[in-house]
């Protein structure tokens, strides 16, 4: 069973509390349900991490390439710009990480710089994105398993 891990930035704890006029009313741990039904339903297994702390986040993608992380997806939310700590993390791990933005920060005039190093971004599509990251990444294995054969 493909693992993924799951990493909410900074300042998603408050989906839900606040801006809800861009992010809607979910709040964080209602969005971290649908995520687990979606693993579910794609037969993955989930980890799902959250933290406001930069170095925790770095922390975590280092662990998770050392324990065989098949994949991650990040809501970078206030890690999208200025972390370039962040950005050399997700750089360096041996896995693809997906970015992930619930609204479209380019709506709002700002311009991801963890995209530049992910494998690909979805932005736009609700909660609903992280099905969509998560068939992606198993795209993703699926295209590497068979280019080895």
């Amino acid at each position: 069973m493909p693992k993924v891990l799951v990493v909410h930035g900074a300042g998603m704890n408050m989906r839900g509390k606040s801006q809800i006029d861009v992010f809607g009313p979910m709040l964080l741990p209602e969005y971290d349900q649908h995520i687990r039904q979606y693993a579910a339903d794609l037969k993955i297994d989930v980890e799902i991490f959250h933290s406001n702390i930069e170095g925790e986040v770095i922390n975590k993608f280092y662990d998770a390439h050392e324990s065989g992380v098949d994949g991650a997806i990040i809501n970078p939310a206030g890690y999208t710009t200025g972390h370039p700590a962040l950005m050399a993390a997700i750089a360096q791990v041996r896995f693809p990480t997906i970015e992930l933005h619930i609204s479209n920060p380019a709506r709002r005039g700002r311009e991801s710089e963890i995209a530049r190093v992910a494998r690909a971004v979805i932005t736009g599509c609700g909660v609903f994105g992280y099905h969509l990251a998560m068939r992606g990444i198993l795209d993703m294995l699926a295209t590497k398993a068979s280019a080895k054969k």
